[in-house]
């Protein structure tokens, strides 16, 4: 990959539960972000949602190596979710009347 903006050891990133993703402040004012999942494919690249500037995050790897798999439930449970959603959505349009 190409020039980093910067290099940040995981133990100085915040843990945020609710997105469940580790960030870092970023100059643009928004934050950098990587998943546990991502560390734990030895991906080390966090990037910054509002910009172009990504960093590089030290850490061993070994230490996410033997993560449960609660990031891969979560994400089937959110798909799951997510069909019944669009089930939901084809039904209302199913049952949608157009006056004139």
């Amino acid at each position: 990959m190409g020039a980093y903006y910067d290099e940040i050891e995981i133990e100085d990133m915040a843990w945020d539960e609710e997105k469940r993703v580790y960030h870092y402040p970023c100059p643009c004012g928004d934050r950098f972000e990587i998943s546990r999942k991502q560390l734990k494919n030895y991906e080390d690249t966090a990037t910054c949602p509002s910009c172009s500037l990504i960093i590089r995050v030290i850490y061993d790897p070994l230490d996410f190596e033997d993560d449960s798999d609660e990031d891969e439930d979560e994400e089937s449970s959110s798909s799951a979710s997510s069909e019944t959603d669009s089930d939901s959505f084809e039904d209302a349009v199913e049952h949608l009347t157009i006056s004139a």
